[in-house]
């Protein structure tokens, strides 16, 4: 939420837009009376909400449409392959660089033609600063370096031809987001529903979250400020360490928190992938919260009783 909503007068093209963050994205702009173009790599349809067009859109060829743009005031950009939707193979590993990096290139290209010059939200993850332990991260921390930090940091060089061209361009530089039905959470809230939801390794790593009606809601403020631009974490104020975030969904939901899932079994379950789950990042929302933004969420036990309804 805001202190001081801006009215809608958007246009937004939206990548990604049957994903978690920007299906919701797409409804809550049409909830305000703002226009949305959903960029679909599939032949559009017109079976769609009132409110939204679609256009196909294929990053090596560009758009079906060339006028398709025209009015458009901004663009989302949330497309890309789920980090932990598989093992990390060398083979799905290339996709998760290819659906990203590429893809925003050619995004950037398109929107660079336009006559209007439109703001840009493109995605990124806090995965960019790798994992530090209990040290207190901004958007000014040094950058990590291995697999997702260096995955993370391509994703945003390549939206760098649009910020020369003078598109006012912010990295999304997303946290663990916190759903009812989806996400991050899909896997472990059933796991705690059953009493089987304890620490992850020792638990004591920091998980930076945020719940999915915050994301959106400043994904919508950053929209009405292109003012706001370079990275910007989308995470609550208060990082929480694993074992605290599990036991209180376990407490709202009457259950235990004991099992833990012993470091050996997660890393034989998950392959790399198990080193972004122990891994520990604490993420603050400076610039979000330099420039007034309020989260609906700010602490665990709101945001919890918000996850288990």
């Amino acid at each position: 939420m805001t202190s001081e909503p801006s009215s809608p007068h958007h246009l937004v093209a939206i990548t990604g837009s049957s994903g978690l963050l920007g299906s919701a994205l797409s409804e809550a702009l049409r909830a305000r009376g703002d226009g949305v173009v959903h960029l679909v790599r599939r032949p559009p349809t017109q079976d769609v909400p009132e409110g939204v067009r679609e256009v196909q859109w294929d990053p090596a060829h560009g758009l079906s449409d060339r006028g398709a743009l025209d009015g458009v005031t901004a663009a989302v950009n949330l497309a890309g392959a789920g980090l932990g939707d598989r093992r990390w193979t060398a083979r799905y590993k290339d996709t998760l660089v290819h659906s990203r990096v590429p893809n925003t290139a050619a995004l950037c290209q398109a929107l660079l033609a336009l006559p209007q010059k439109p703001r840009l939200l493109s995605g990124s993850a806090i995965g960019v600063y790798g994992s530090r332990g209990d040290v207190r991260l901004t958007e000014q921390s040094a950058l990590g370096s291995g697999f997702v930090p260096d995955l993370v940091q391509d994703w945003e060089h390549a939206t760098w031809a649009a910020e020369d061209g003078g598109l006012p361009v912010a990295h999304l530089r997303s946290g663990i987001v916190f759903s009812r039905t989806g996400g991050a959470l899909a896997r472990l809230l059933p796991l705690v529903r059953f009493g089987l939801g304890g620490p992850m390794g020792d638990g004591t790593q920091f998980w930076s979250w945020i719940t999915l009606p915050d994301h959106i809601a400043a994904m919508i403020w950053l929209l009405d400020h292109p003012e706001i631009t370079g990275p910007v974490n989308l995470t609550a104020p208060e990082p929480e360490r694993q074992k605290a975030v599990v036991k209180a969904l376990a407490a709202m939901l009457h259950r235990p928190s004991l099992m833990p899932a012993p470091t050996i079994a997660l890393r034989l379950a998950l392959g790399e992938m198990a080193g972004e789950v122990l891994g520990s990042q604490r993420v603050l929302p400076t610039v979000l919260q330099e420039h007034g933004f309020e989260h609906s969420h700010p602490d665990l036990a709101s945001a919890a009783a918000w996850v288990t309804g």
